[in-house]
């Protein structure tokens, strides 16, 4: 098995070094950045399985660089900062991180936070590293889809969204299902958001190919069938 790798961003050069021993040793390939800037630069040359994110960074801060990553990659990321602050654990979760950690912390803790996702990694890209329907691929090793040997830009949630869809082809998943798939079970806005943005997946899966692959069925919520 391919070692888990992790991109960690931390301008505390010390911490940083400190941290990368610390995965070193417990068999994780690590790399380190000290800026926001050469961050992004790393995560768009490799591929990582994690990102331990400090959020006060020189260049781009922690949550800048969060928001970008959301943009275009799935990967997991764990939010470091000084300030315990609720408003800032808030945002940084609120913009995409899956877990949040002040300092200072113990480094049995963070590494107990790392086996959890990387259990969840593992499970999730044993099962669907690539799902190909029809026309369409989504490979999920480079977060790209290609529908008709065609590129499809997708944000974040449009891929998770047809992700959900594909992965439970034949199967109408409710407004309600796709929330909790997708938005997490505490959300607590308008389910009109599937709505809103089942119409952008549309536009960009659909609206330019003959064949429409996501229905519509009324009342009950949205399907992408085998025939």
């Amino acid at each position: 098995m391919k070692a888990f790798k992790i991109l960690i961003v931390e301008d505390e050069k010390q911490m940083a070094m400190f941290i990368e021993m610390e995965l070193t040793h417990e068999g994780y390939k690590a790399d380190v950045s000290h800026d926001g800037i050469d961050a992004l630069k790393k995560i768009e040359k490799n591929r990582y399985d994690l990102i331990i994110l400090d959020i006060m960074l020189p260049g781009l801060n922690g949550m800048e660089v969060c928001r970008e990553v959301r943009g275009s990659y799935n990967i997991p990321i764990i939010m470091l900062t000084a300030k315990s602050d609720v408003s800032d654990k808030v945002k940084g979760l609120d913009i995409g991180a899956n877990d949040y950690m002040t300092k200072p912390f113990a480094i049995e803790e963070l590494l107990a936070r790392i086996r959890v996702i990387e259990r969840n990694n593992i499970s999730s890209s044993c099962k669907y590293d690539e799902i190909k329907f029809k026309d369409i691929v989504m490979n999920n090793s480079t977060h790209q889809v290609l529908r008709n040997g065609k590129k499809i830009d997708l944000t974040k949630k449009e891929y998770d969204l047809l992700e959900t869809l594909l992965i439970n082809k034949n199967i109408v998943l409710t407004r309600e299902q796709l929330i909790e798939k997708i938005w997490g079970y505490d959300y607590e806005g308008d389910t009109n958001v599937v709505d809103v943005f089942i119409r952008y997946l549309r536009s960009k899966i659909d609206d330019d190919f003959e064949n429409k692959i996501i229905t519509t069925v009324r009342g009950v919520g949205y399907v992408i069938n085998e025939n």
